[in-house]
């Protein structure tokens, strides 16, 4: 069925329930979206799943960043792991499965058997930015096909729902800078208070990643995104951008989280750009650059509510609202079914 067909359908579906035209809202363009990503008008959401890509920063070790020392990452995984973070909680509540990944953590993980933890490290954290390069080419490559196998697989177990969150001591600064490049933008405006920065250290870090963004000659980038990765990335975020490519190949609902999150997606639609429409904007970040980010795609986020923890949090709570419009296309009566009037008076 060609696509404006299949629109046709959707519409005539959507309009048919039994409630005013467009009472639904902001449900009846998910339901319509999921519908064309699935090609077809009774959609379903199966195994929804939410990954967190974990790795570590080289910046993050000299503190002019990051208010908590880089050793917190490998902490915080090993609290997702024992299910005691916010992301499980949501996930929990919400039966949404969860898969921890190790991108680039610097710890060794003793994680073998663990049916939650994927041991995907490339190496142990990137190199700090402000001296050279964050990676080489090849492992920012590396990266990238990993992501694109753990969605394969993932794909093969049924699910063809995603969210993808992070974990990163110092990723902000990393994100701020990709935003920047791509954006053209000034980048005090891409940087903001990731954890919980106080004045000063917003300050120190605004300084430190104006000489970053100076030694790499970021105001020059062209298009390359995995030179732009090599300099300035994360192994996460270079992952994250490998699942997106992917998931969009597999015909996957692909729910976006916050900052760093969609930091990743413009690296993966520098790359290919239809993937924006697989793409479902889960929140509006706390994080200072991340309404501009979302303007710049021209998106609308389904929810607001001042969240800047990461860990795909944002995509979480989201996933069931997409569940609720997939529900009522498929659930709902239409008038005919239910014997109720659709005539104005």
């Amino acid at each position: 069925m060609m696509e404006r067909t299949l629109r046709e359908h959707l519409d005539r579906e959507i309009n048919n329930k039994t409630k005013p035209l467009g009472a639904l809202g902001v449900l009846e363009q998910i339901a319509m979206q999921v519908g064309v990503i699935q090609k077809n008008i009774h959609p379903k959401l199966r195994h929804p799943h939410l990954l967190v890509f974990a790795a570590d920063h080289g910046i993050a070790v000299t503190g002019l960043v990051n208010l908590y020392p880089q050793a917190v990452t490998a902490q915080m995984v090993l609290n997702f792991i024992r299910g005691g973070a916010a992301i499980n909680v949501f996930c929990r509540q919400h039966t949404i499965g969860l898969k921890i990944i190790d991108a680039g953590v610097n710890y060794d993980f003793a994680l073998a058997n663990h049916p939650d933890f994927i041991n995907a490290k490339i190496k142990k954290g990137t190199a700090n930015y402000l001296f050279g390069d964050a990676m080489a080419p090849q492992s920012a490559m590396a990266s990238i096909q990993k992501g694109e196998a753990i969605i394969k697989d993932l794909a093969k177990e049924g699910c063809n729902c995603v969210g993808l969150g992070e974990m990163g001591i110092g990723n902000t600064s990393s994100a701020s800078l990709i935003m920047c490049a791509i954006l053209k933008c000034q980048l005090e405006d891409c940087i903001g208070r990731g954890t919980s920065a106080d004045d000063q250290l917003l300050n120190t870090k605004i300084q430190t990643l104006e000489k970053v963004y100076k030694f790499h000659d970021l105001q020059d980038y062209y298009s390359n995104p995995i030179e732009l990765l090599s300099k300035i990335g994360g192994l996460e975020i270079a992952m994250m951008t490998g699942a997106y490519l992917q998931a969009a190949k597999q015909n996957m609902v692909i729910v976006v989280d916050g900052f760093i999150s969609t930091a990743a997606l413009l690296i993966a639609l520098e790359m290919e750009p239809e993937i924006i429409h697989n793409c479902v904007f889960a929140h509006r970040s706390g994080e200072k650059g991340h309404e501009r980010m979302l303007g710049h795609l021209n998106v609308k986020p389904l929810l607001n509510l001042g969240l800047r923890l990461g860990e795909g949090t944002g995509a979480a709570l989201a996933i069931p609202l997409i569940q609720s419009a997939v529900n009522f296309l498929n659930e709902m009566a239409s008038f005919e079914s239910a014997a109720v009037s659709n005539k104005i008076l």
